[in-house]
């Protein structure tokens, strides 16, 4: 679909809408281009089959191991006898914590115990967006993890706790952390705090972000990201462990 086809196409949508007394707001425009943006793949870079053969080789080239050892061989972590967490020595990232559940009477049993993630403070999920030839693209990162299925997963542009960020590690700060921290007003597509999963965080929230910069400027995008296009990003929902779930929680949005 060509620039001026979809601009037909789209404003052809806004009158039906208008005829049959639909308030039309930035959100209706918005919903509307992402529609459209679902329905074919314009991808100024990649098709498909080249986006899967790019994954494919990013994960042959992972050298990434993990192996499961005992609590006791952790480095770095250690059991905290005054709060009698599991804990950081930088005092940072998260602590396994233990909790108590009372009066729980409409779950499957009325009170247990078990224990918990907890972290002071959560973390950016953001996904930077840039349009080509008038078709918005999205900067997407193959990702080792070492929970994941197959060490790599597609992931947001920058998916880092605060302590990341801080560099509490001693590492590096993590990529196109700087589109995220102090973002223009005018850039920013949408930003919300999401809460983690209760089942297995205590009291945890990331902020969701999608950011969007200028057509005009440069971005040098390393070999183990990729611009996607909405249209691919939902083909791409379809294979098992391939969209990490952060992904998929900040597009609900659109």
């Amino acid at each position: 679909m060509g620039k001026s086809i979809k601009m037909k196409t789209f404003n052809s949508i806004i009158n039906i809408l208008k005829k049959e007394g639909y308030e039309i707001t930035q959100d209706t425009k918005a919903r509307i281009e992402h529609m459209l943006e679902c329905l074919e793949d314009k991808n100024r870079f990649n098709n498909l089959d080249q986006i899967m053969e790019w994954f494919k080789n990013q994960r042959r080239k992972c050298e990434m191991e993990v192996k499961k050892i005992g609590i006791n061989e952790l480095e770095k972590w250690d059991f905290d006898n005054k709060t009698q967490n599991i804990v950081h020595d930088s005092g940072e990232f998260f602590s396994v914590i233990g909790v108590k559940v009372l009066n729980s009477k409409k779950r499957e049993v009325g009170e247990w115990t078990q224990p918990m993630i907890w972290q002071k403070e959560g973390g950016i999920l953001g996904i930077l967006s840039k349009k080509f030839n008038g078709v918005r693209h999205y900067l997407i990162h193959a990702k080792a993890e070492p929970g994941n299925i197959h060490k790599l997963q597609l992931s947001p542009t920058l998916q880092a706790t605060f302590s990341n960020l801080k560099k509490a590690h001693k590492g590096n700060k993590p990529k196109f952390a700087e589109y995220f921290e102090n973002p223009e007003k005018e850039n920013v597509i949408y930003s919300k705090s999401f809460a983690e999963d209760g089942g297995r965080f205590y009291l945890k929230t990331n902020y969701n972000m999608l950011v969007e910069v200028d057509e005009n400027e440069e971005i040098e995008v390393p070999d183990d990201y990729i611009w996607l296009t909405m249209y691919q990003i939902k083909q791409l929902l379809k294979y098992d462990n391939l969209i990490n779930p952060h992904v998929r929680s900040i597009i609900s949005y659109l």
